[in-house]
C-alpha cells in the first residue's frame, strides 16, 4: 500500500493517502488536542483547538481537516501554536460555567483536560456578564439523560453523531451568533422530535452538556473498571463496554467502543442496550435456580436443576411421545444458540414442535 511520509514534532510519521494531519498523528501515537473531532464521525473544523504550524505555510492550519502531504514538516507545540490554542480555549471558556467540581463529567471532560494541559485556570477574555448560569433551561424531561445547554461548546459532535451514526437528524444548530444552540427543529422538543434516545450524542459529547441520569452519583471515572461484554436484549450481539465501580461493585454506566475491531455494531447501540441496565441490580432478580416442592420454591444448584429438567423430559418422551413437548426459542438469543436449540428438539427429543417469538 502506498504511504505518505511527513515530519511531525521532529518525528517521521507515515500515513495513508487522504488522511488528515490529526488522523495521521493518532495512528502514529502522537497527541494533538481537539474538541470537535472524533474518529467515529467526519471532520468538522469547528473548535480550532487542533491548530498546527506547517512550514512554508503563512497561517496556522486545523489538523482535523488539513490533508497530510508528502514531505510536510509540522509543529503541533511551537510557541505560536500554543499561544493560539490558549486563546481558542479561553474564548470557549468565556461562556462556559466553571463548576467543574459538581459537574457529572468531572474527570472525563475533554475541555477540562485541554485547559489543564495548557495551564489555563480562567479566561482572560471573560467578563462578569458573559456567563449567566441558567441562561438555558435544564432539559431533563426524558428518563435517560440530561441536556445542560449552558455547558454546550457548539462543537457539533452530537449533531454529526445523530446524522451519521444514528441517521435520525433529530437535532441541529439553531439561531445565530451568541444565541446559537443545538436543539431539535424550532417548535419541537426532544420528546416530539425524531430522537430515539440511542444516546450516541451523549457518549460523544466532550463536556458536561449531555450526561446520563442513571450514572449520576455512581462513581467518578478514576473509580471505574471497563468490562467488555455482549448486550443481552436481543440476538444481534452488540458489543458493550460496562463501567463498573470497583469500590461498590455496581454498574455506573454503559458505553460502546467505536474503535473495536470485534464489535459488529461498530459503536452503535439502541436505547435499551445503553440505558436499561438497572435490572442487573434489581432485588427481585433470580440469581440461582429454583425447584418447586410441595407448592413452594427452594434454591438449587445448576447441576441439580438441569438434571431434573433432563429427567422430566425423558419421562414425558417415554410416556407420551416426543410430540407431547414443544420448544419455544427466543430472539434474545443468538442465531447460533437458536440453531442448537432446534437441534436439541429435533435430534435429541425427536419433535418438530419448534416455534420462535419473532413471529409476533
Amino acid at each position: 500500500m502506498q504511504t505518505i511520509k511527513a515530519i511531525l514534532d521532529n518525528r517521521e510519521i507515515t500515513a495513508r493517502p487522504g488522511q488528515t494531519i490529526l488522523q495521521a498523528a493518532r495512528d502514529n501515537g502522537l497527541h494533538i488536542p481537539a474538541l470537535c473531532d472524533h474518529p467515529a464521525i467526519t471532520p468538522f473544523g469547528a473548535c480550532r483547538v487542533c491548530l498546527v504550524e506547517v512550514e512554508k505555510n503563512p497561517k496556522l492550519l486545523p489538523a482535523c481537516t488539513t490533508p497530510l502531504v508528502e514531505g510536510m514538516v509540522i509543529h503541533s507545540r511551537s510557541p505560536k501554536v500554543q499561544e493560539a490554542r490558549r486563546a481558542v480555549v479561553e474564548l470557549i471558556l468565556v461562556r462556559h460555567p466553571l463548576d467543574c467540581f459538581s459537574c457529572p463529567s468531572n474527570g472525563k471532560c475533554e475541555l477540562q483536560d485541554i485547559a489543564y494541559e495548557l495551564g489555563i485556570s480562567e479566561s482572560r477574555f471573560r467578563e462578569e456578564t458573559d456567563v449567566q448560569k441558567g441562561e438555558h433551561r435544564l432539559e431533563d424531561a426524558n428518563p435517560f439523560y440530561v441536556r445542560d445547554m449552558d455547558k454546550c461548546i457548539l462543537c457539533g459532535r452530537c449533531v454529526r453523531a445523530c446524522d451519521e451514526l444514528a441517521r435520525y437528524h433529530a437535532i441541529d444548530f439553531q439561531q445565530r451568533g451568541v444565541k446559537t444552540m443545538v436543539h431539535p427543529p424550532i417548535g419541537k422538543d426532544l420528546e416530539h422530535s425524531d430522537c430515539v434516545f440511542c444516546g450516541q450524542c451523549v457518549q460523544l459529547c466532550p463536556v458536561g452538556a449531555l450526561y446520563e441520569k442513571a450514572s449520576v452519583g455512581q462513581g467518578r471515572p478514576w473509580e471505574l473498571k471497563k468490562v467488555t461484554t455482549t448486550c443481552s436484549y436481543c440476538g444481534v450481539g452488540c458489543e458493550l463496554t460496562i463501567s463498573v465501580n470497583e469500590r461498590t461493585g455496581r454498574i455506573a454506566n454503559i458505553t460502546t467502543d467505536y474503535s473495536s475491531k470485534s464489535a459488529l455494531n461498530e459503536g452503535r447501540c439502541c436505547v435499551k442496550g445503553r440505558f436499561a441496565w438497572q435490572f442487573v441490580h434489581s432485588d427481585d432478580r433470580l440469581t440461582k435456580p429454583l425447584i418447586r416442592e410441595n407448592g413452594s420454591f427452594r434454591e438449587a444448584s445448576w447441576d441439580e436443576a438441569l438434571g431434573l429438567v433432563a429427567y422430566k423430559f425423558a419421562q414425558i418422551k417415554e410416556h407420551n411421545g416426543p410430540d407431547a413437548m414443544g420448544f419455544f426459542s427466543s430472539a434474545r438469543c443468538t442465531n447460533e444458540e437458536n440453531y442448537l436449540f432446534q437441534r436439541l428438539a429435533r435430534e435429541v427429543v425427536g419433535t418438530h414442535n419448534v416455534d420462535h417469538c419473532a413471529h409476533l
